[in-house]
């Protein structure tokens, strides 16, 4: 038998692929003998993907052009690109959901079955349950602009964009999986805590350094997830050695959760 962890022989696809987790993901999938990575960036990535489209995943236009631009057929598509609360809310949810759904209903079809798509949720979407009606609607809305109007008319759930994006990731992994799974195709998602990358000083302006600090000391480590140790538990999920794992949100988090879960946190 191979290597279930090896990428030997599959093309990947990987957005938000120039910088924090996205970069360290490709570095990653280079090392596991990945045969082909396309990078899906604003920016141009530092790293050795064989194909670059630059994209702005904040427009309906842009995303249909970075899926027609995808050479070849892909294996595993890893939707990671994410922006924070920094930018304006329709740029926030635009690109953390209405983008990475519109990805993956454009590249699924190209995918043999044993394919998988991998996203980069967060933590902060953990609260999805107490939204589950309302995005189970969100959810059967297919057209970009009908679904920007749906957050427009909900402004007490966009006041923390970020959040519902995240919480709007979880459930589509969720929602996704038995129609993808009937094509023998996986959907799963990582939920990382607070990691180190640049991206943590736009999260720390807008979520605060009280409530991100806090969040760190429940995990046993007591320290951000390195980009490195997110992209891991992304590469596992994108594998072979992941083949069982369909609809599930994992989390990254050194333990928070289940300290929240069991009564545990200070």
């Amino acid at each position: 038998m191979g290597n279930p962890f090896s990428y030997q022989g599959r093309r990947v696809v990987v957005t938000g692929a120039a910088s924090g987790v996205g970069a360290a993901l490709v570095e990653l999938l280079v090392e596991l003998d990945a045969a082909h990575i396309t990078a899906i960036d604003r920016d141009t990535p530092a790293g050795p993907a064989h194909q670059f489209i630059r994209a702005d995943l904040s427009t309906e236009a842009g995303v249909e052009a970075a899926a027609e631009a995808v050479d070849g057929p892909a294996q595993v598509l890893f939707a990671n690109a994410g922006v924070a609360a920094t930018q304006p809310t329709r740029t926030v949810l635009s690109v953390n959901f209405l983008a990475t759904r519109r990805l993956c209903q454009r590249l699924a079809p190209r995918m043999t079955a044993g394919g998988a798509i991998v996203l980069t949720s967060s933590m902060a979407g953990t609260g999805w349950p107490n939204h589950r009606d309302d995005l189970l609607k969100l959810m059967a809305i297919d057209d970009w602009d009908e679904a920007l109007a749906w957050f427009d008319a909900h402004p007490e759930l966009t006041a923390d964009s970020y959040g519902l994006s995240k919480e709007c990731g979880q459930v589509y992994t969720l929602y996704a999986s038995r129609e993808l799974g009937r094509s023998g195709i996986r959907i799963t998602s990582a939920c990382p805590n607070p990691i180190s990358t640049p991206l943590l000083a736009d999260f720390r302006a807008t979520m605060t350094d009280e409530l991100l600090d806090w969040a760190v000391r429940q995990g046993h480590q007591g320290r951000p997830a390195t980009a490195r140790e997110v992209a891991q538990v992304l590469a596992f999920l994108g594998s072979d050695a992941a083949s069982y794992l369909n609809g599930v949100n994992i989390p990254i988090d050194a333990g928070m959760q289940a300290a929240l879960l069991t009564d545990q946190t200070d």
